[in-house]
């Protein structure tokens, strides 16, 4: 199914092969009349690939020309890379040659004749290649369409939190289940409900909207959430039952088992519970036996709601005197109302009977199936061409078997509709895990390594350009539990759009694990789950990305990767098991995207790291023993994003003052840092983030006026005030989030220099914060608001109703505030009861409106 990502590819090569830099170098060394050929070829086949995408299915020599193109032009894609290395290469040693003859050796090339026959060697051959497929294009009677009209229509965002009026249908399921929860059953201290369906149905926002029935609060003291899908593994769910606890204080992950039941139990105890275990696959009694045993608490009422597909798994997990509730599908009535309301915007479609009634014929092929209604309404979304309808109607995926084990015919439909750019992008989600749960910036720093983003116009970032993306697959129904940060988000996939991803992706993208350990021959994108596993990766010289399982610990296996897989685009290394990385490293110029994440026995990275020019990603959080950066990184000149801990004392200021592209800063625990950026200027900066750095004191904010986003937690000593004053006037500052600083009573003044920008501003475990500034009112672009256990916070600023674009206010963890600011009772209620979101809750209470 990798073939229908094949589009967007070729627009995006040829592209690159008309940029400036490849131009450049095809004339330097002798080739431009064979690169413009190539161009020219391409553009031709290109012509007629959104037919070739679009038909389906296709026939097995449709397949395998594809096949055959995809590689050619993943060899021209490193042609033109190739060039572009060059002339960054070049960029270095003009910058920096003339005053160090190392740069000049340290970056010396081949003989540039041999280069020359080289590249015009590769070319020739790639010429010769795509020749012979151009002439092939006559046979499959492919039309030409040169520009993809299918467009995204995207709706207005909602909040993150299950609105009931939202879901269809369901009321009558969630009074049902609301009364085998409050239920008392035959003096049973703990019962396990568990809703049981096929894919699709809902079982999830079912068990959401139960979960947040005001009955349900009213009914157990202690409530909690866990996704447990296919990890059923003892330790692991412990850790994720503590953590959805209110307010966890500790990190579990470092306790043993027989720590995390005791303080599970003693978390329990005498609490009246209700604990949802969602997506349950686990089939092993003996497993579920022993979690049982652990959460059995001696308090009566006590229950556990299980959502899982499995009719076996619910009768092996519901209690003596308890059943099981069956979801059935929707009834054509409310699958209906789901279908239009994903369709269109409220009662346009009494505008459309024609449209209308083919939706009454569409919407019965959704088999009542929540999930294939929603993502099909949603692919019509705003559009009212009757022949677009009908085809949809009309397609002949729809003759294939619905079952549980398929991929769902509507869901592949939907994926149809997409514009191409988006393709390879959702395909991508088939590298994580089923139960991954994504971020933007995560996300944004993959697609921008593997040149899946579109060009971005000139006031966007590719952060930007990534969550348009995200919001254009979050509207189709594609993204599930979607929250908006403002400048960052997070979601997940169901599972069954995650098999959706996989089966689309099969053979160019690949997650190998025990139930697939096979790799496909032509795969470019690779992520191993064990180490056990590596041996299945030879032969592989064509790889674009690749993600190690955590803790690899093959070196010689590492070095045959490296000095084999030389167009690596993305490596992702994290919790590396060795001190230093191998020299070889140095070789991988294509290389966009390094991650050593938590790699606790690295101590440092080789120079010739320094070499890899097109790096636009470098992150060594959570290295700890790591000594210092590498000498040279000043010639980093692609860098966007560096994330360190280091245990170094002066920080290379003037080397990542030359970085001319970078975006993103964030140190998280350097120890050692006593003051960062004193004489310099950052004016590309865009985020900055400072976690945990324990001596650190001063921070030179005047040298980042252009910073959008600054996140500062755990650094003690920081002094924030810096007896600025307004000395910044006209900053750019976006988001602004401060966490557990105890030395924080008051905002500083200098930050009001963000008026017309800041858009969120969140105060987190600042136990020592008493005001809120009297120009806090005057921030009237400020969107989100949270204040998050300041229990010395006794009031809000007068003129709060100056806030006209604040859409959303939390208040979490602050007692007086809670008292004087109560939904509709409080006697400062007024003062904010205009803000369309207010989340105020208690020691004991909550209340949302």
């Amino acid at each position: 199914m990798a073939e229908s990502l094949i589009f967007s590819f070729a627009e995006s090569l040829i592209g690159k092969l008309a940029s400036g830099a490849v131009e450049e170098a095809s004339l330097a060394f002798g080739v431009h009349s064979e690169l413009q050929q190539m161009k020219a070829t391409m553009a031709l086949i290109k012509g007629v690939l959104l037919d070739a995408e679009q038909r389906n299915p296709l026939s097995s020599a449709l397949s395998e020309w594809l096949r055959l193109l995809k590689r050619v032009f993943s060899d021209a894609e490193d042609i033109a890379d190739d060039f572009q290395c060059e002339a960054l290469r070049k960029h270095v040693v003009k910058t920096y040659g003339d005053s160090s003859r190392k740069v000049r050796h340290f970056f010396s090339t081949s003989n540039p004749l041999v280069y020359r026959l080289r590249m015009a060697h590769r070319i020739q051959d790639i010429n010769t290649r795509l020749a012979k497929l151009a002439a092939q294009r006559s046979m499959f009677g492919l039309q030409i369409i040169h520009q993809d009209t299918r467009v995204v229509h995207v709706r207005e965002m909602t909040h993150s939190h299950v609105n009931p009026s939202n879901v269809t249908g369901r009321e009558h399921d969630k009074n049902e289940i609301v009364k085998l929860l409050v239920q008392d059953v035959h003096h049973q201290t703990l019962s396990v409900i568990p809703i049981v369906g096929m894919g699709g149905l809902g079982k999830t926002t079912l068990a959401k909207l139960v979960f947040n029935d005001t009955n349900i609060d009213a009914c157990f003291s202690l409530k909690m959430w866990v996704c447990v899908s296919n990890d059923f593994e003892l330790r692991n769910v412990l850790i994720k039952i503590l953590n959805s606890a209110p307010n966890p204080t500790e990190n579990f992950n470092n306790f043993e088992t027989e720590q995390l039941q005791n303080r599970l139990r003693n978390t329990l105890q005498g609490e009246k519970f209700l604990l949802v275990l969602d997506d349950v696959w686990n089939e092993d009694r003996v497993r579920w036996d022993d979690l049982k045993e652990i959460i059995d608490s001696d308090v009566e009422g006590s229950k556990i709601l299980v959502t899982t597909r499995s009719h076996e798994i619910a009768t092996m997990m519901r209690t003596k005197f308890s059943n099981f509730y069956l979801l059935e599908c929707l009834s054509e009535k409310d699958s209906l109302s789901l279908f239009l309301k994903s369709a269109f915007e409220d009662g346009d479609e009494k505008k459309h009977p024609q449209l209308l009634e083919i939706g009454k014929e569409i919407v019965k092929k959704c088999g009542g199936l929540p999930l294939a209604l929603k993502t099909v309404g949603s692919s019509l979304f705003s559009r009212v061409d009757k022949k677009e309808w009908e085809s949809i109607r009309d397609n002949e995926i729809w003759n294939l078997k619905q079952n549980e084990k398929s991929i769902f015919p509507a869901l592949k439909l939907s994926y149809d509709q997409l514009p191409s750019y988006l393709k390879p992008c959702f395909a991508s989600f088939s590298l994580f895990p089923e139960d991954n749960e994504f971020c933007c910036s995560h996300i944004s720093t993959l697609w921008e390594a593997l040149g899946f983003l579109p060009p971005s116009k000139e006031s966007e970032s590719v952060t930007d350009v990534t969550y348009q993306l995200l919001h254009e697959l979050w509207s189709r129904s594609f993204l599930s539990d979607y929250i908006d940060y403002g400048t960052d988000c997070s979601f997940t996939l169901h599972d069954l759009v995650h098999d959706l991803a996989t089966y689309i992706a099969k053979g160019e993208f690949e997650r190998i694990d025990l139930r697939n350990p096979k790799i496909s021959e032509n795969v470019q994108h690779l992520a191993f789950t064990d180490n056990n596993l590596l041996a299945q990766a030879f032969p592989l010289t064509g790889l674009r990305s690749l993600r190690f399982p955590f803790g690899m610990n093959n070196e010689a296996f590492l070095n045959t990767i490296l000095s084999t897989c030389k167009y690596l685009r993305v490596l992702e290394l994290c919790c590396y098991e060795y001190e230093s990385l191998p020299d070889c490293i140095g070789k991988l110029k294509h290389l966009r995207c390094l991650n050593l994440e938590f790699s606790k026995k690295l101590k440092g990275l080789p120079d010739s790291v320094c070499k890899l020019q097109n790096l636009q990603n470098l992150s060594l959080c959570g290295c700890i023993k790591l000594q210092k950066l590498p000498k040279g990184i000043k010639n980093l000149i692609s860098l966007r994003s560096l994330s360190i801990t280091t245990r170094q004392l002066d920080f290379p200021e003037e080397e990542i003052a030359s970085l001319t592209s970078l975006e993103k800063l964030i140190f998280c625990s350097c120890d050692n840092l006593v003051s960062l950026f004193e004489g310099i200027l950052l004016p590309t900066l865009k985020i900055l983030s400072l976690h945990d750095c324990k001596s650190l004191k001063s921070v030179s904010f005047h040298a980042i006026s252009n910073l959008k986003v600054l996140n500062i937690s755990e650094c003690d000593k920081l002094e924030l005030s810096m007896s600025l004053g307004n000395q910044i006037p006209d900053s750019r500052l976006k988001s602004l989030i401060l966490k557990d600083l105890p030395q924080l009573v008051t905002l500083p003044q200098w930050f009001q220099g963000s008026v017309n920008s800041l858009e969120t501003l969140a105060i987190v475990d600042c136990i020592n914060f008493k005001e809120l500034p009297d120009w806090l009112p005057t921030l009237i672009c400020l969107k989100i608001l949270v204040i998050f256990n300041c229990p010395n916070l006794l009031s809000l600023p007068e003129n709060m109703h100056h806030l006209t674009n604040l859409k959303e206010l939390k208040i979490i963890g602050c007692p007086e505030l809670y008292k004087r600011f109560k939904p509709k009772v409080g006697q400062d209620w007024h003062k904010i009861s205009h803000i369309e979101k207010v989340f105020i809750v208690g020691l004991e209470n909550k209340e949302e409106c």
